[in-house]
């Protein structure tokens, strides 16, 4: 087999054995930790499979009750807020409370359905902890756009530590799928390869700043329900599209061959 360049096989594999994390017990271990993480992931879901099914997608972004738990406590708060705003006439700090009530009480439900059916909780508790984060901020404040205010900063987030990656040559998305093919850190001597985890990695880059720059906005205008709006859309259903998108480049770049070799 000859890399892009056209180099002998033996030469990239001895690229591969360097740079596969397996010289060392310690290596070895950050290895499995790394793939282990990685798994859980969503793209994780997806990564190895060699047809993309309706089925699958589910599981990648949460399965259904995931699905539900990420976006009921949004859309309740959304539609009581606008309600009692738009169609009761009330001021919009009166109308705060009761929408913050509603979507805290669906979050502690999805919580509570999750261990009473001995199911996971830790998505479950997580969505629980956003949600009361951002409704204090928003009750601290007496302000309903501020229980967006989280997201911006999760965002935000997400995208330097993307960005970071890409600057110190390590795109982060080529660790992970790198990890889940059974590559290592292999595919960085790949230029193929490589290229596509740099491409990868700016299009999650983009999901996040995409939602900055949609939501934001909304937030400084105090259009409280277009941004609860495009919060909502560009959640799970935008995931779901980069996911998709994803999964392509990854099957394209680790033929099916390659990938039952590994």
């Amino acid at each position: 087999m000859t890399d892009s360049a056209g180099s002998p096989g033996s030469e990239r594999d001895d690229e591969r054995a360097d740079a596969t994390p397996s010289g060392s017990p310690e290596a070895s271990e950050f290895g499995r930790q790394f793939a282990a993480a990685a798994e859980k992931s969503g793209l994780g879901a997806l990564a190895r499979d060699e047809k993309l099914n309706g089925r699958d997608l589910l599981v990648a972004v949460g399965g259904v009750r995931g699905i539900l738990e990420a976006l009921l406590p949004g859309l309740v708060f959304l539609v009581v807020y606008s309600s009692l705003t738009s169609f009761g006439g009330q001021d919009p700090q009166a109308a705060l409370i009761p929408a913050l009530a509603a979507s805290v009480g669906l979050a502690v439900v999805f919580t509570i359905v999750r261990i009473a059916t001995k199911g996971q909780p830790t998505q479950a508790i997580a969505g629980l902890i956003g949600v009361l984060a951002s409704a204090a901020l928003a009750l601290w404040t007496g302000d309903a756009r501020d229980n967006y205010v989280l997201g911006f900063f999760t965002n935000a987030a997400y995208a330097l530590a993307l960005t970071i990656s890409l600057l110190v040559r390590w795109p982060a998305i080529g660790l992970i799928v790198g990890f889940l093919m059974g590559d290592g850190v292999a595919w960085k001597h790949d230029r193929r390869k490589y290229r596509a985890a740099q491409f990868l990695t700016l299009v999650w880059i983009g999901l996040f700043v995409g939602r900055l720059l949609v939501q934001v906005p909304f937030y400084l205008t105090d259009n409280v329900e277009a941004l609860g709006a495009t919060r909502l859309l560009m959640g799970v259903p935008l995931y779901a599209l980069v996911l998709i998108f994803s999964w392509l480049v990854v099957r394209a770049v680790y033929p099916s061959s390659e990938r039952t070799a590994k």
